[in-house]
């Protein structure tokens, strides 16, 4: 089943606009296609709280990276300045997405830049 984004007004793809998708190509009622959605981000959210990586098949692992404490420097001032130790999100596409993404931007339809 294929989900069609034709109807974006904006190059920016929303939650809501998701719930709305399920709610036309699948049949969901609008409260059970929010809730589903809401849900599936949840549970990535919390999978990476807890330092659990996420991997979903032909679209692309997400993964947590502990940064180290470091030096660093305001640009404007150059005023040397600590920045402390965190934990960030990557994302590295699946060569599957990459290779549709490519496919769209030689095709002539990759959005904006055309």
């Amino acid at each position: 089943m294929e989900l069609a984004v034709e109807s974006l007004e904006t190059p920016t793809l929303t939650k809501a606009q998701l719930a709305e998708m399920l709610f036309e190509q699948i049949g969901l009622n609008k409260r059970e296609s929010k809730d589903m959605i809401d849900a599936f981000f949840d549970l990535i959210t919390d999978s990476l709280v807890d330092g659990t990586d996420v991997k979903i098949s032909g679209f692309g692992n997400f993964q947590i990276r502990t940064k180290a404490a470091r030096p660093g420097r305001n640009p404007r001032t150059g005023e040397p300045v600590a920045i402390d130790a965190r934990r960030v999100v990557t994302f590295h596409a699946s060569p599957k997405l990459k290779d549709a993404v490519q496919a769209a931007g030689l095709a002539g339809d990759g959005g904006p830049a055309d």
